[in-house]
């Protein structure tokens, strides 16, 4: 089980915590024994921005294991005081060895406290756009970029503040548990399941469901469940409770993209992850994915990839 670590200070931002939380929280119930949640402080409570007391927060942890998640939050107010009793004894808490090898994900302003214990120096990374410039101050070394949800250099990931950290834990989450498991929890959350710009492409497996639509999740749900079931518009539009014309017109105003070509870009995706990962020959891999032949698999590859690996101009042994 992985640990989730929040760190508090006083002001903090309610929304940097809980929308963060949530993520972890839902994706943990998604995989079970997947993260557990953890609140540290260098006090035993805050007072958060919004007047709210947070109490029985854990003392800052002497060690944190190497596969934990270490999340800054953000505090209310114009700027920073790297002299404030708890925000002073949290930079020394992080200057030290404790969290050495914890990934550290910072939100809103949190990459400025990261900034004045060290922790970005020579990195690529962000904030909230009110505090760019007093980041570019608590560091110069780092190399601060504007318009951006979040950016990640090595195991340090800063976001953009707000709902922007929201993007980030599902970003990691997509990236430990599965991108199918990031889609979940997004849609738990009733948010989009967004990127940042300088990203690598979505995963086929959640292209095309950044939208709210339960029918058209509904129907993508089952597709990806059992991509090889014999799919037809007909089946399709009963999954969805609703017609096959109808259906068309929901995908393409939702998902942009036809029920069917969605079909097709699963089993491809799947396809894929056979190839890739098993030894079987590509006939087989073929039949398990829903297409009528090695052949066909060829045709529908080539539309999605450039140049297609050379297990699919043979076959692999089986």
């Amino acid at each position: 089980m992985r640990e989730v670590v929040f760190l508090l200070l006083p002001n903090v931002v309610l929304l940097d915590v809980a929308g963060s939380a949530e993520a972890f929280r839902c994706a943990g119930q998604r995989v079970p024994g997947s993260y557990r949640l953890r609140f540290v402080a260098p006090q035993p409570s805050v007072t958060a921005a919004v007047g709210l007391t947070l109490g029985a927060l854990e003392p800052l942890p002497a060690v944190l294991a190497p596969e934990a998640l270490l999340i800054l939050t953000g505090v209310g107010g114009e700027a920073i005081d790297p002299q404030e009793s708890a925000t002073r004894r949290a930079v020394e808490w992080l200057r030290g060895d404790a969290a050495a090898e914890a990934r550290l994900l910072c939100v809103c302003t949190g990459s400025v406290i990261a900034a004045y214990a060290g922790l970005l120096a020579g990195r690529d990374c962000t904030t909230h756009h009110a505090h760019l410039q007093e980041l570019k101050r608590a560091e110069p070394r780092a190399r601060v970029h504007d318009n951006r949800i979040f950016v990640e250099d090595g195991r340090v990931a800063t976001s953009a503040g707000v709902t922007a950290g929201l993007d980030l834990a599902l970003h990691v989450i997509g990236a430990q548990q599965g991108p199918q498991v990031a889609s979940e929890v997004a849609r738990d959350l009733v948010v989009y399941l967004r990127r940042a710009g300088s990203d690598p492409a979505l995963s086929p497996w959640v292209m095309h469901r950044n939208h709210l639509h339960p029918a058209v999740h509904r129907v993508q749900d089952a597709v990806t469940r059992d991509p090889a079931a014999r799919w037809d518009s007909a089946q399709l539009a009963a999954v969805a409770c609703t017609g096959s014309r109808n259906l068309a017109r929901l995908f393409a105003e939702h998902a942009r993209c036809s029920p069917l070509d969605y079909v097709q870009l699963i089993r491809y995706a799947f396809a894929r992850q056979l190839v890739t990962g098993s030894r079987l020959d590509l006939e087989r891999v073929a039949a398990r994915a829903g297409f009528g032949s090695a052949q066909h698999l060829r045709r529908v590859w080539a539309r999605w990839e450039a140049r297609p690996p050379s297990a699919l101009r043979g076959g692999n042994p089986g």
